[in-house]
């Protein structure tokens, strides 16, 4: 469902039962306060900075978008046409290409971390507005929920107003979140994608490692960072950059979490 976690994630805050799209926007103007929503393959975050004085009425903002959005139709349609848009601007870009044919590699089309994030054209084309809601109710519920305050709020009152707004709210229970491990490669693989008229050619080089609680991943983490989490401070881009000039970049990047994440080597 990676389709319809995207398009959720880019249309939950446009309106709720409580707030239009422009109210919400009107409040956080006032404030200054710019409303995030990222969405990955793990998770959905809504998060902002304010002002200490804000935090009561900014936080019954931020639930609110997450509690009670409405999604409504028009906002569907428009936020689906550009998530299309951006699939398609994704085609046509060489360094994406890559990544997500190494994805599948790796994974396969049947693993999570083998599918697009923002899902496929035809996938969205699918979802309707209560293909989202359904989605909304199953994901998005108190039990899942973690809510994370910093800054010069007392504990105590971060706690009474989180309590206050979340008061009522319901939902299934936590589920533990169980990735399936990729299936074993008995022979190297290899992609090439031809795309006629690029003056870049990029190039993607990964391996399934582990997971974020194995007990290696300490070792991984500094492995990763000499190797070229840092680019030009690191080893692939001092051989294959600096010394050799064969590419414009060069690093590694290392990022698991629930499952086990790829080891990926880009080059440029």
């Amino acid at each position: 469902m990676c389709g319809a976690a995207y398009l959720m994630g880019r249309i939950i805050d446009r309106g709720t039962e409580r707030r239009s799209a422009d109210v919400i926007a009107g409040e956080l103007d006032e404030r200054g306060v710019t409303l995030h929503v990222a969405t990955t393959r793990h998770m959905t975050a809504i998060s902002c900075t304010c002002l200490a004085e804000d935090f009561d009425d900014v936080l019954a903002i931020v639930i609110d978008v997450a509690r009670r959005p409405v999604f409504p139709p028009q906002e569907l349609a428009k936020r689906r046409a550009e998530v299309i848009t951006a699939i398609h601007q994704d085609e046509d870009n060489p360094a994406v290409r890559a990544g997500e044919a190494l994805s599948a590699l790796l994974y396969g089309d049947d693993h999570p971390y083998g599918r697009r994030p923002k899902g496929s054209i035809e996938t969205l084309e699918r979802i309707d507005r209560q293909t989202i809601v359904d989605f909304h109710a199953r994901s998005i519920r108190p039990a899942v929920l973690s809510l994370v305050v910093v800054g010069d709020i007392e504990a105590q009152q971060a706690v009474e107003r989180a309590n206050r707004e979340l008061d009522g709210w319901s939902g299934g229970p936590a589920t533990p979140v169980v990735v399936p491990p990729p299936a074993a490669a008995p022979v190297r693989r290899e992609r090439s994608i031809l795309m006629p008229g690029k003056a870049q050619s990029d190039i993607a080089y990964g391996f399934t490692t582990i997971s974020r609680l194995d007990p290696r991943f300490y070792a991984y983490w500094m492995m990763n960072n000499i190797l070229g989490q840092f680019g030009l401070g690191g080893r692939l881009a001092d051989n294959i950059r600096e010394r050799q000039g064969m590419a414009y970049y060069a690093f590694s990047s290392f990022d698991p979490t629930f499952g086990e994440a790829p080891l990926v080597v880009r080059a440029g």
